[in-house]
């Protein structure tokens, strides 16, 4: 089948200049599975989740169609990195203690991937699924990140971006939802870094090559005198929005 690839193009940018999700949300994620056997990671990208999970994990099945961002992927011996859809999973049924999807949710077919989760699934499993949008710095910064996130780049978003800013309650979640508790998605960042993720958006992909012009380069000046000292870490925090039930 085909699916919707808006990374593949960036993957090894895409795989740098992304946040890294906190230790907190995976100790709760193991601890709430019924067991630590298999976890399956859809849409696992560059396997950042997935790294995370093989530390609670005796295996990790992680998936992305994208062959290019399983290629970026770090290996580890308890991971099995598969390119394939979430929609046409290789596991067995009722195998997986844990399903989750970091940041990829709002890209699947959502029928077709909930049956796979409730076929994979061992009674009581768990699946996650989480986002984060817009992010924050200080208001000067803020000012011209959101020149670039809604003037410059706001009309190379697609129409899923829509699920992400809602922390994907626009979503079917056909499970016995739980509510989590709240986690905090927070990284110190030199200018370089924060630069390096603006780039890694799909719509400042997206831009560049509808113009030929990166978005960012049109903000960088302002951006670097918003921010101050360029070597110094600042904090940039996401609101962070997670989804779980069990089948």
């Amino acid at each position: 089948m085909t699916f919707k690839d808006h990374f593949s193009g960036h993957a090894a940018v895409y795989r740098e200049a992304r946040p890294h999700y906190p230790d907190a949300l995976f100790d709760w994620l193991a601890a709430a599975a019924p067991g630590r056997a298999l976890a399956w990671d859809a849409g696992c990208g560059n396997g950042q989740a997935s790294r995370a999970l093989a530390a609670r994990f005796a295996q990790v099945h992680a998936s992305d169609p994208s062959a290019q961002q399983i290629a970026n992927a770090d290996a580890r011996a308890n991971i099995d990195y598969r390119v394939e859809p979430a929609e046409q999973c290789a596991l067995p049924d009722a195998s997986a203690d844990l399903v989750t999807v970091a940041q990829a949710l709002h890209w699947f077919d959502h029928p077709r991937f909930y049956a796979e989760v409730r076929r994979v699934l061992k009674p009581g499993g768990l699946i996650a699924a989480w986002s984060y949008a817009d992010c924050r710095v200080d208001a000067a910064v803020d000012a011209v990140k959101h020149r670039l996130y809604v003037d410059l780049t706001g009309p190379y978003w697609l129409p899923e971006r829509d699920h992400v800013e809602s922390g994907y309650r626009t979503l079917p979640f056909p499970f016995e939802e739980l509510a989590p508790p709240r986690f905090e998605l927070c990284m110190h960042w030199t200018l370089a870094q924060f630069l390096a993720y603006l780039r890694s958006w799909s719509a400042s992909q997206r831009y560049l090559k509808a113009t030929g012009v990166d978005p960012v380069a049109l903000v960088e000046a302002d951006l670097r005198a918003a921010w101050g000292d360029a070597a110094a870490p600042r904090a940039v925090r996401w609101d962070f929005h997670l989804r779980c039930g069990r089948v």
